[in-house]
């Protein structure tokens, strides 16, 4: 049987992950130093771990509501509150999701009808594109530029902007860039939001990992925004809980409650036992996140100054845990620098391109990783760099 005759095209469309493929490259060759996954190479904080080891021991093993623990809820409802201005309804505007990832991919299925155009800045986490091709949709890239710190403007935005166009997905602290949008950057998106009567699927997986005097806001707490926005969200990259697999939407009851039909079916809801480690994290654990993130800021500061001392040109990222360097001066493109890197260095990192067009003559470092590994990552690399700049 031919199996290309019967997946489906939207399937068969989209392409395999870039990150992935250099991850699985960097496992065959030892010895190599991995600075392409973004994961927190720190475990969740015990106190995480104790809670959901005791919801196993007091047999908490059922099905939770299909919009998971109302405790958790009403925890996520307390932290949008408290820290970013937004109320939401714990009972109907919140729902417990399989990390932010099927949070995106549901909200998308939700919205999108064959032929619906999504505005993507680029470049832009992968997922972001095969979600919207998943759900029928066009992804529609708009480009974002070096110079610009890659920040996306309501300008660049009416350029690729159509009839045909039904929501825009944000995700600031960006990935790949390390990119935060200040308040004042993100108003004139949001007229623009409201002049053409879009959604916004905002993806804030990062706004605890900010630095220096930078302020995170949520695009839901700009004027008009929170009946436009679904927030999209989880414990991965702040708690370090990527294995747990457990994220959020927040969004208006009525744009929610269709969402949540299609958790019911095909997720039914989120792991029992993460979810008690998610209330504990809320709860308890904010000393452990704010212990990570001066170790990613230190971490950071290094990686950046190590770059900049090899002739890189790279902006100062102030976000996440990425940086974006430009690495043109080698003469080769994004792919071929990173083969090269991780053959003749033994060092990982993720070529720009899979991330977007825009991404071409660039790399993503992770520096979730352990400052030893950074260090001795930077050395390899600056060798590198200054054998083959041109």
């Amino acid at each position: 049987m031919n199996w290309d005759d019967k997946i489906s095209k939207n399937v068969q469309a989209i392409k395999p992950s870039g990150i992935r493929k250099f991850f699985d490259i960097a496992n065959q060759i030892p010895g190599v130093l991995s600075l392409s996954i973004g994961e927190p190479d720190f475990a969740a904080p015990d106190k995480v771990c104790e809670a959901m080891k005791a919801s196993i021991d007091a047999r908490q093993t059922s099905y939770t509501a299909n919009s998971g623990l109302i405790e958790l809820r009403q925890e996520i409802a307390k932290l949008f509150h408290d820290r970013y201005g937004v109320d939401y309804d714990p009972v109907d505007e919140i729902m417990v999701t399989v990390g932010a990832s099927e949070g995106l991919t549901m909200a998308l299925l939700a919205l999108t009808e064959p032929g619906d155009e999504v505005i993507i800045p680029d470049p832009a986490y992968v997922a972001y594109p095969a979600a919207v091709e998943a759900a029928g949709g066009i992804p529609v890239f708009v480009p974002t530029y070096a110079k610009d710190d890659f920040k996306v403007t309501a300008d660049a935005l009416e350029q690729v902007v159509t009839p045909k166009t039904k929501a825009i997905v944000m995700g600031y602290p960006n990935n790949p860039t390390g990119t935060v949008m200040t308040r004042e950057e993100l108003l004139p998106i949001a007229e623009f939001v409201k002049k053409h009567d879009l959604v916004v699927m905002s993806d804030e997986i990062y706004c605890e990992l900010v630095y220096g005097d930078t302020k995170f806001t949520s695009f839901a707490n700009l004027p008009d925004m929170r009946e436009r926005t679904i927030v999209l969200n989880g414990f991965s990259k702040a708690y370090a809980m990527t294995g747990m697999r457990l994220g959020y939407v927040c969004a208006p009851r009525d744009g929610l409650a269709n969402i949540l039909k299609l958790h019911q079916y095909m997720i039914m809801c989120a792991n029992t036992q993460a979810q008690y480690g998610g209330i504990t994290a809320l709860r308890d654990c904010a000393a452990d996140v704010e212990s990570m993130r001066q170790e990613y800021d230190a971490r950071r500061k290094v990686i950046y100054k190590g770059l900049v001392d090899m002739g890189l040109p790279v902006f100062e990222p102030k976000g996440a845990f990425y940086i974006f360097p430009d690495i043109s001066c080698t003469g080769m493109n994004s792919e071929e620098f990173c083969e090269k890197l991780v053959k003749e260095e033994k060092v990982a990192v993720v070529p720009g391109t899979a991330f977007g067009a825009c991404g071409e003559n660039h790399v993503r470092i992770s520096y979730a990783a352990s400052m030893e590994t950074i260090k001795e990552a930077l050395k390899r690399m600056a060798r590198f760099v200054e054998k083959y700049r041109k």
